[in-house]
């Protein structure tokens, strides 16, 4: 055979022999590699750009302008107002991953979070929208072009759903969706569903329409050859889970609850990321994913122990802490600090279940959480940057609120060591007491009492949490009535940052509302020169003329992006023209304070340093409160020189420097300040008082030169959070009136003296005189109980072996009163002291009872008490061998004193 040929065969049996390996190495490492979460992620917003939808960033997940939310709890709620059609897209295709938050509703009970596998607190959204462009055919095919093309799920292991029609909301079924999915799966992977499952609503009124879901079935192939997956969609199989929901808007539901047809059709999808990453990597569960694993890994690391993927309290522990910690830190970082009420507390709930958690089943009793702050941080700098960017405030402020809780929880322990309990029964009442009272959990409750073979009063703890949920219903309890379309022009135009009167405006909408038995009615104009409250703004309140009709603007507030005028009535006449005027008086002074707290905040950062950031701020006409991230108190030292800078820039009188509609990367290059938890469009308004002091993204109203102000004057200084301080304070006529009070006040201080050079020093010197009359009044107070001990030593009477005194001690203190029975009882040996005291008119008692009897007879000083305290009109409590108890009626006194015995004998 030629040489040549020879060759060719080799280089050709060469070449073939290099494709093969090449082909089975591509097979191999597509097995081996595993897409990360950030990947998935970025290739869910890479698909849609290639589709030509505009990217955005995640709105934050506290709600500021919606009353219907505290949270945003899906990924079209920053899109509201162009499905209600308050505002147009500049790109009517959008799409994003979006923070949301989820503690109540359909699956997302918090109790349940971390037990189960695949529900969380806060959880990333993927979406895309269509604002009337594409819808259905569009919608489907891309979803199962990515799905399937990019992200290569299996197709026979996915299902969908069409909506099947409703008869009584005559809603027909979805004919398009089911033609489109019928292109791409076959019938036996395609579920009918009904209203409950697959036909969307935002609420109980709002735009709603048929939605078509893609579920995903994770089992084994020897599991799903014994059952079909399309009999395990939407019932709540652990494996065979929803990932995607694409959702058609087409009606409106209104406030009557009927269905109207929107002018326009929507497309709103909603991916979960965490159960997309937990398809794509072959996992069983959301948490076994790197979306958690990093954060599993420190608490591993944190606190000794090993968690083993299964569903010991230990195994849920782990998962609760892995998801409670991005809730609680995302929405910190958003600016929503743990507090009593509102969203406040649902953060604080989450935090301290976590809390609870750890303490409970991982054996870790310090603060534990405020340590995944920085690996959750650098997991997500990439994504939400704004927790990374403040990593150690929201450290700060998660760390204060564990040291609280971890002694919440040590109270309470020792308050269940005081419990009454009968015939083994813990009162459900007093139960619902340490929850809702001193925040104590009820299972931790269940759990001791358990240990110590008591039950808890299930009932009365129930019924006891109803009462409280009834009443909390009643009071946040608001009928919305639909809004009353009169003109065609659908969007209001604020002109308040130039005029204060607006002369021919029109009435586009109106209802009425009912809230705690009281009607509101509200006012939407074609153009309006009120300002809504917004930005710590309080709303502009005035009178609306409809011809010779003048309708009072109590409050003016906004929803989403619609300014509503609160007023009095509706008019009679709504078709007329409208004059408003806005309460000069108030707005100018309100502009004062406005502008105030952007002084302030640039003088706090000069003084302070510049991780000053504005937390918070309230502004109104009296006064203005602003709260910024500070670790320590603002000394007065550091109050005087914010107070001098903020009054020299009064002084200087600088002019106003205001932009509108300035695209946002202009004002980023600028050096805006930018607030976090702030969502910002692709045009802000600029407002700057001295480029080189004071320049902020702003949307208020302000006043024209600074010296408008007049004057500044700091009112207080205080901490409201761990790692927040609030200062007050005032500005013009106010700031010289309160200047003014405190001068009248020292002047009649010195009145009190003769020599008034040195008030100072005269204070100083009558506060030492009556330090020194104190002491020797305590000298007497001791010299009086050592004159009466031995009388009352004599009218001790025996029971028993046990000495009992219980008498009425005149003109004596109950530090003295303290020391007398320790006294008495260091002579009496085993004895219970029971005094009976009254100071200032309010009357007192006092019990010691000797340890050794506490143990002996059972006897309980704090639970004795509580029951004498009844005579006298009060309460206390305390510990087995000492108690005392306040009350308001004196006269009962004697009769306490008397029951003593009796309450022995029981």
């Amino acid at each position: 055979m030629p040489i040549i040929l020879i060759v060719q065969d080799y280089i050709w049996w060469s070449l073939n022999l290099i494709f093969a390996f090449k082909f089975i190495l591509s097979i191999v490492l597509n097995k081996l590699y595993m897409m990360t979460s950030n990947e998935i992620r970025q290739n869910f917003l890479d698909f849609f750009a290639s589709k030509k939808h505009k990217i955005v960033g995640s709105a934050p997940i506290v709600i500021k302008n919606d009353p219907t939310l505290m949270f945003t709890n899906a990924g079209m709620n920053q899109f509201k107002d162009y499905f209600l059609g308050n505002k147009k897209p500049s790109n009517p295709r959008i799409a994003d991953t979006q923070k949301c938050l989820r503690v109540s509703g359909k699956h997302n009970d918090l109790e349940e979070v971390g037990v189960d596998t695949y529900h969380h607190t806060m959880f990333e959204m993927l979406g895309n929208w269509s604002i009337g462009d594409y819808f259905k055919a569009e919608a489907i095919a891309w979803s199962w072009e990515l799905l399937t093309d990019i992200y290569k799920i299996p197709k026979d292991r996915l299902y969908v759903s069409v909506f099947e029609g409703d008869k009584k909301e005559n809603l027909p079924s979805s004919q398009i969706a089911l033609k489109e999915w019928s292109k791409l799966v076959p019938s036996d992977h395609i579920v009918f569903g009904n209203k409950k499952d697959n036909f969307w609503e935002m609420g109980d009124t709002g735009p709603c329409g048929p939605c078509s879901e893609i579920h995903v079935d994770l089992r084994s192939d020897e599991e799903r050859n014994a059952i079909p997956g399309q009999e395990l969609v939407n019932k709540d199989h652990p494996q065979v889970i929803e990932i995607w929901n694409n959702v058609f808007i087409q009606y409106n539901r209104k406030a009557d609850g009927t269905l109207e047809k929107l002018p326009a059709a929507h497309v709103d999808t909603g991916m979960g990321f965490e159960r997309l990453v937990r398809a794509i990597q072959g996992k069983t569960s959301n948490y076994d994913t790197d979306v958690f694993t990093g954060t599993i890994a420190e608490v591993a690391k944190i606190t000794g122990k090993t968690y083993t993927f299964g569903d010991s309290k230990q195994d849920v522990a782990f998962r609760v802490l892995s998801d409670h910690i991005r809730a609680i830190s995302f929405t910190i970082a958003d600016g929503q600090l743990p507090s009593n009420n509102g969203a406040g507390y649902v953060i604080r709930r989450i935090l301290r279940r976590a809390v609870r958690y750890y303490y409970t089943y991982l054996d870790y009793k310090q603060p534990l959480l405020y340590q995944l702050v920085d690996v959750l941080s650098r997991q997500f700098e990439n994504v939400f940057p704004e927790l990374y960017l403040q990593k150690s405030f929201v450290e700060k402020v998660i760390r204060e609120e564990e040291k609280s809780f971890l002694k919440t929880l040590e109270g309470g322990l020792r308050r269940i060591e005081d419990i009454k309990v009968t015939n083994n029964i813990v009162d459900g009442k007093y139960v619902f007491e340490l929850y809702d009272t001193y925040g104590f959990p009820i299972d931790l409750t269940r759990l001791i009492a358990d240990e110590k073979g008591w039950k808890v009063d299930e009932t009365g703890f129930s019924e006891a949490l109803l009462i409280q949920k009834e009443r909390s219903r009643a009071d946040a309890k608001r009928e919305t009535g639909d809004w009353v379309v009169v003109g065609d022009q659908m969007q209001s135009i604020f002109t308040g940052y130039d005029d204060l009167i607006v002369q021919d405006s029109r009435v586009i909408k109106y209802r009425v509302l009912k809230q705690k038995d009281q009607k509101l009615y509200q006012l939407v104009l074609t153009q309006t020169p009120f300002y809504p409250e917004g930005g710590g703004q309080v709303g502009d309140t005035g009178f609306l003329m409809f011809g010779g009709e003048i309708v009072k603007v109590t409050d003016t507030i906004k929803e989403n992006e619609l300014i509503i005028h609160i007023v009095d009535s509706i008019p009679y006449n709504v078709d007329s023209p409208v004059y408003g005027e806005v309460d000069e008086l108030k707005r100018k002074l309100t502009e004062n304070n406005h502008s105030a707290t952007h002084l302030l905040h640039a003088a706090l950062r000069e003084v302070l340093g510049t991780h000053v950031q504005q937390k918070g701020s309230l502004v109104k006409d009296e006064y203005l409160r602003f709260d910024v991230s500070h670790y320590q108190k603002i000394t007065d030292n550091e109050l005087l020189l914010v107070e001098k800078i903020v009054n020299e820039k009064i002084r200087q009188n600088i002019e106003l420097d205001e932009q509108r509609s300035l695209p946002i990367e202009e004002a980023r290059k600028s050096g805006a300040m930018m607030l976090f938890g702030e969502k910002y469009g692709d045009t802000v308004r600029m407002v700057t008082f001295d480029p080189s002091y004071s320049r902020e993204l702003c949307g208020g109203c302000h006043v024209r030169r600074t010296g408008q102000l007049g004057l500044f004057k700091i009112t207080s200084e205080s901490g409201i959070a761990a790692g927040v301080r609030r200062i007050e304070a005032t500005t013009a006529l106010k700031a010289e009136q309160y200047v003014n009070e405190q001068i009248n006040e020292l002047n009649a201080i010195k009145s009190f003296f003769k020599n008034n050079i040195n008030t100072v020093k005269n204070i100083a010197d009558l506060q030492e005189e009556n330090k020194n009359l104190q002491k020797e009044i305590e000298k007497l107070r001791v010299i009086q109980a050592a004159s009466i001990k031995e009388k009352l030593l004599s009218e001790a009477t025996s029971k028993g072996g046990v000495k009992i005194l219980s008498t009425r001690l005149k003109d004596m203190d109950s530090k003295s009163a303290k020391t007398l029975s320790v006294n008495l009882q260091a002579e009496l040996g085993e004895s219970i002291v029971l005094f009976g005291l009254e100071e200032a008119n309010k009357p007192s008692l006092m019990l010691s009872i000797s340890d050794s009897l506490t143990k002996s007879k059972g006897w309980h000083a704090g639970n004795i008490i509580k029951t004498l305290a009844k005579e006298i009109n009060g309460g206390g409590g305390g510990q087995p061998f000492f108690a005392t108890a306040g009350g308001t009626e004196s006269s009962g006194l004697d009769k306490a004193l008397s029951m003593l015995e009796e309450c022995l004998n029981e």
